[in-house]
């Protein structure tokens, strides 16, 4: 690990906080409230209450079964796809047609047919999480050079071993791409479906806070939206340095 360049990230951090600390200071806008005021309110937001047990890890259950649901139908979708032309080309403009729907587009269609409550909410996160990590899969799949396939042929390499040996790991970096772009859009997702369609969870927490005017409460929970934000990539970025430091392109992305 860079140690120079991880510390200058955070002290871009620090000094971030100091400037909204002063800036609010200053402002003294109640709708606005400062880093220290808001971390005051954090803990008894994130604690307090039961609300960990019966809304933060709720939350994080339906993002990340969503998440996985849309991991394990998109890959293998993903592979097969790309390593099929013609079948690519005949689902194609279906494909790019659903993906431009946007999930939260389809909110009133998922709370019709699901109704409110969890499986609503892993319903949507998983429709915004599949199409990055299907499409990236696919490009990723496609991207395997004639040399590989000739020398696979060559060496009888098919079925089981073609797949697992050669096209899922030319198509991993691709695919570790899909994967966190989705985790992405499946945070966003996750509050927007609990801003709609929920009796608990952090977007029910976010929502009740700012109908009641309790605004460092309403900040805690975006900060914490964020901070979960960070964990989830952080570990999902140390999978994929631990998957593809074999890799060439990647080793060579990270500057080494």
């Amino acid at each position: 690990m860079n140690w120079r360049s991880f510390a200058r990230r955070w002290l871009v951090l620090v000094v971030f906080v100091l400037l909204w600390q002063l800036a609010t200071t200053i402002a003294d806008d109640p709708y606005f409230p400062s880093p220290l005021k808001i971390l005051g309110t954090a803990g008894h937001a994130w604690f307090g209450d039961g609300a960990f047990t019966s809304d933060v890890l709720p939350s994080l259950g339906r993002l990340l079964l969503g998440w996985a649901i849309a991991v394990l139908a998109g890959v293998p979708a993903g592979l097969a796809l790309g390593r099929s032309p013609v079948v690519t080309a005949y689902f194609s403009p279906m494909l790019f047609f659903f993906r431009s729907v946007p999930a939260t587009l389809l909110t009133p269609i998922f709370l019709v047919v699901f109704g409110l409550g969890s499986r609503m909410e892993v319903v949507m996160v998983l429709w915004g999480a599949l199409w990055p990590i299907l499409l990236n899969t696919i490009d990723g799949a496609r991207s395997i050079d004639d040399v590989k396939v000739e020398t696979s042929q060559a060496f009888g390499i098919r079925g089981r071993r073609w797949v697992l040996g050669v096209i899922l790991p030319t198509a991993a970096p691709k695919v570790f791409a899909g994967m966190r772009l989705a985790l992405s859009v499946s945070i966003i997702l996750m509050v927007f479906a609990e801003l709609v369609g929920s009796t608990s969870g952090i977007g029910f927490r976010l929502i009740n806070a700012q109908g009641s005017f309790l605004l460092p409460e309403m900040w805690a929970w975006i900060v914490l939206v964020s901070v979960l934000g960070y964990l989830l990539n952080f570990v999902l970025a140390q999978a994929e340095r631990r998957a593809l430091d074999w890799h060439p392109g990647f080793r060579a992305g990270l500057g080494e």
